[in-house]
């Protein structure tokens, strides 16, 4: 009989597998084709778990339990319970059944209820245990079952390797164990779609419920509450709160058709689990837990090579990297390679520049500990008394056998593909002729889950995931006028370099990959990140047109001007000085004219930036002439004059790159040459985008979201008025501008027009008083007037502004509608990072649900175009850059329309419609 001095572990089995799932690629028997991927993790966990547990603290009693598929009782209760889940992947189903299969193979008790939950099987074998005077452990993460924490009942997170006790639950909830229904009942489960109290978030029910002392005292003293919302809340939503309750509350009276004593545990009989194993055809495992038992080894009679060990459990300098130079070699790694489904992949290459490098080598890892590099190109060396020749060394393989050998790998739909920044190496293997795919990638697996925290760059993630330096390419390459490019380098050199990259990345995503189920951000890496790597590689590949003559026409024009407004400066300054030295300028402001504001910094000179002169733009006339010099000089340089040396001599066209983990909201930014900034607010930036041009006998199209993050505000704070203008398709700014003024609409000016659509926008962005005063060069006083206006009219805003702040204090980071998380780790900083951190917080769900949108439009897109003579060109924040054959225009822009304005469907349906706006013309400035 089970009791006191006994020990009972329950294991949530369901947790196990999906954490396995999504741990490993796919992975099929080879026999047959049969999916195992998740079978074979859940095995090794087990294995693990069997190994851990062994001495003076092991449990006496274990059973893992499953939840039943199908609905629970639950659903009777609401039906509505668990509506939100998206089906058990394909792949993953027939795998559930193998699971049972391999824990029995263990000797493990395991367990599942038609009409329950694993939970309710969980509660109430830990009650019974508990009332019996024995201990339990349950070997899961899971928040729900923390309310059975106390009283001898822990909880154990297997992932940290970390106990839930009482104070865990209270650390994590703001209420002991007793209490963690109330505050889930209040808080409700997005997830498990638990409808709850509608904004009340975790930290304020156990603020609610500590105050009050329990759920009902709560709904029957809510009139007590002081804030109206809330209150209204608690009395109006009392009977979905109960049943909320309900929802969450665990069944700790089961009846079971097994006891305790049944639960005992026994050791694994060889014979019945080697030959589960032997079947499932994992090798590896097979043959450690022979060895381990001191049996022999049954015969697989497929072979499948050993699965990746934990990148913990092989230190660095334990590492074998080999130097592949023959085909033999080489054909060695490709069998592991299909063995596996999967191989981490590096290029190495002379160049930083996708369009203009060459390939010099590629690295495979496939076993962490162990990678290679297939040199290609490398020079001769000094040694071989070559060195600065166009001589190949010797001992590599020519590159067309290297590509015609891996070629077949890296387009197999059944091999997975691995890389850090993997765009970057899949453009210089299409350049070759080779389409790369299916691909993972360890910066954006990174970047899904940790955005807004910390860089996404190998060196760094390999620092602080793997505790390791990487090798460093400075001392390879060299630095100034000596550097070398990394053909260069001599082989034996460049082999543990190279060879290692693709080492770190596997042992990266071995880390990484099973973070996203843990985070729930599975979805938003599977939508938004991974598929977005082949569309913007293909569009960066195809480039834009530019017309330099235009460019060397522009920049002598600017040059022109520049020399006008610097003798206007001049004029107002009494004296020439050089308009372009900051120091000059300061001493002309601040000692000559005595404008206020002049702070000097270290080096004893006036601080001149752009937001000094835009505060004295609105007191003086010679700020604002040099704010508009300075814009010029910018345009010149940065645009006219730059742009030139960035057309590729070969495409003639402009290939930008775009960095899809570069901004925490999800926008895109653009890099070597960075096409997103071009000023367009002056009629000098918008004419640059006249040197964008169409070739002969093709049309730029334009296509651009209107108003796109105002309609998100709109639908996310809740504004009604903003919600029908836009259903009504009014004109946003003037209805703002006429609502905030009291002008009526037909008598609206353009320049109370323009006012309402900066406070519009710059609301959006958290601006202050001081901002909008620099935007419309106003008094301070009038535009923080005009804000406080906007405020009372809209009050709907300032209380989503509350609420987003709060939410990311109470979380550490916020969500876009698409469920992309932005961690705020600065949000409870003091001082000047308070105010950004606050703004950033309240505009990062409304400017990444814009940008989660185009991107789901992007990844729709090339579907969408197939059969039309067309290409997508360029993402400019709202906006699609196409080309397309003259006469196939329309057909063009009615397709991407479509896919554009029904982008966020069927994930989320927005309460306002999005619009396209859609032009054409022989350059981009015509068709913007």
């Amino acid at each position: 009989m089970f009791g006191k001095g006994h020990h009972l572990h329950l294991i949530d089995g369901s947790a196990f597998i999906f954490r396995a799932y999504h741990a490993l690629p796919p992975l099929t028997r080879k026999s047959d084709g049969l999916p195992i991927g998740a079978v074979s993790g859940f095995c090794n966990m087990l294995f693990k778990y069997v190994e851990a547990n062994t001495g003076p603290d092991a449990p006496t009693h274990a059973a893992v339990i499953f939840d039943h598929s199908g609905k629970s009782f639950r659903n009777e209760i609401y039906d509505l319970y668990k509506a939100n889940r998206p089906p058990a992947p394909e792949d993953l189903v027939p795998q559930f059944p193998l699971t049972r299969e391999a824990t029995r193979a263990f000797n493990i008790a395991c367990h599942e209820i038609e009409g329950f939950e694993a939970d309710d099987i969980i509660a109430t074998l830990a009650c019974r245990a508990r009332d019996a005077g024995g201990r339990v452990t349950i070997i899961s993460s899971d928040k729900d079952l923390m309310q059975l924490v106390g009283g001898g009942v822990e909880m154990l997170d297997a992932m940290k390797n970390a106990r839930i006790d009482v104070e865990g639950v209270e650390a994590k909830f703001g209420v002991g164990p007793d209490r963690v229904v109330d505050v889930q009942a209040l808080a409700g489960d997005s997830v498990d779609n638990v409808p709850g109290a509608p904004g009340i978030g975790i930290k304020t029910a156990a603020q609610l419920i500590n105050d009050f002392g329990d759920l009902e005292t709560l709904l029957a003293r809510a009139e007590e509450i002081k804030q109206p919302k809330r209150r209204q809340t608690l009395i109006e939503k009392a009977d979905q709160i109960r049943m909320s309750k309900r929802l969450v509350q665990l069944d700790c009276d089961m009846e079971l058709d097994f006891g305790l004593e049944d639960l005992e545990v026994h050791d694994p009989d060889p014979e019945a689990l080697l030959s589960f194993l032997a079947t499932m055809e994992f090798r590896t495992l097979t043959k450690r837990i022979a060895t381990q038992l001191g049996v022999d080894e049954p015969e697989i009679a497929v072979p499948v090579d050993s699965p990746a060990a934990p990148a913990e459990d092989i230190p660095f300098d334990a590492a074998n990297y080999e130097t592949v130079r023959d085909a033999a070699a080489l054909q060695r790694w490709i069998d592991l390679i299909y063995d596996r489904g999967w191989v981490a992949v590096d290029t190495e290459t002379t160049s930083l520049n996708e369009m203009r490098a060459e390939l010099v080598g590629i690295s495979l890892a496939v076993v962490a500990g162990s990678a290679c590099y297939i040199p290609i190109t490398h020079k001769a060396s000094a040694e071989d008394g070559l060195f600065g020749s166009d001589d190949l060394a010797e001992g590599q393989m020519p590159m067309d056998e290297v590509l015609a050998m891996l070629t077949p790998v890296l387009e197999d739909p059944s091999i997975l593909k691995i890389g850090q920044n993997m765009k970057y190496d899949a453009k210089i293997f299409a350049n070759l002729g080779i389409t790369v795919a299916p691909v993972d990638d360890t910066m954006l697996l990174s970047y899904a889950q940790h955005g807004g925290l910390h860089g996404h760059g190998m060196d760094y993630l390999s620092d602080r995931y793997l505790n390791h330096k990487p090798i460093p390419i400075k001392p390879l390459l060299g630095a100034g006028k000596s550097a070398i490019t990394f053909d260069r380098v001599p082989i034996d050199k460049a082999t543990p370099y190279a060879a290692e990259d693709a080492d770190i990345t596997l042992r990266l995503w071995h880390h990484l990959k099973p973070g996203l189920h843990r985070s729930r951000v599975t979805t938003v890496y599977e939508t938004l990140e991974r598929p977005l790597i082949p569309v913007l590689a293909q569009m960066e590949r195809t480039g834009i047109k530019v017309d330099r003559d235009t460019l060397s026409r522009m920049s002598n024009a600017f040059a022109q001007k520049m020399a006008g407004l610097e003798a206007e400066i001049h004029d107002l300054a009494g004296q020439s000085f050089n308009v372009g030295s900051p120091k000059q300028l300061g001493e002309i402001l601040f000692d000559k004219m005595s404008l206020p504001g002049g702070k000097k910094g270290k080096t004893g000179a006036y601080s001149t930036g752009a937001d000094i002169l835009e505060d004295l733009a609105t007191e003086h006339e010679l700020p604002r002439r040099v704010l508009d010099w300075r814009q010029l000089s910018k345009l010149k340089s940065t645009y006219t004059d730059a742009l030139q040396e960035h057309i590729n001599p070969d495409t003639g066209r402009v290939h930008t790159s775009y960095m899809i983990a570069g901004a925490a909201t999800g926008r895109l930014a653009s890099t070597d040459p960075n096409l997103q900034n071009i000023p367009i607010r002056s009629e000098e930036g918008r004419r640059i985008r006249e040197a964008f041009v169409a070739p002969e006998g093709r049309t730029l199209v334009s296509l651009d979201y209107s108003q796109i993050e105002l309609r998100i505000l709109a639908h996310v704070a809740d504004i009604e008025s903003l919600k029908q203008a836009f259903r009504d398709g009014l004109d946003i700014h003037a209805l703002t501008a006429s609502e905030m003024f009291n002008v009526p609409l037909e008598e609206m000016t353009p320049d109370v027009r323009r006012q309402a659509k900066a406070i519009n926008f710059g609301v959006i962005y958290g601006i202050s008083g001081f901002g909008l005063a620099r935007n419309l060069r106003i008094p301070r006083a009038e535009a923080q007037g005009f804000i406080d206006r906007y405020f009372e009219r809209f009050p709907g805003i300032r209380a989503y502004m509350d609420d987003t702040v709060a939410f990311a204090k109470e979380h550490g980071h916020v969500e876009t509608l698409f469920g992309r998380r932005i961690h705020t780790p600065e949000i409870t900083a003091k001082g000047p990072k308070a105010g950004f951190a606050k703004r950033a917080a309240i505009n990062a769900p409304i400017q990444g649900t814009a940008a989660d949108v185009i991107r789901r439009a992007m990844v729709r897109m090339p579907d969408a175009i197939e059969g039309l003579p067309a290409q997508m060109l360029l993402q400019v924040h709202d906006e699609l850059i196409f080309e397309v054959d003259q006469g196939a225009e329309a057909a063009l822009i009615d397709r991407v329309r479509e896919i554009m304005e029904d982008a966020a469907m069927p994930a989320v349906k927005l309460d306002v419609p999005l619009v396209v706006d859609a032009g054409q013309g022989k350059n981009w400035a015509e068709a913007h």
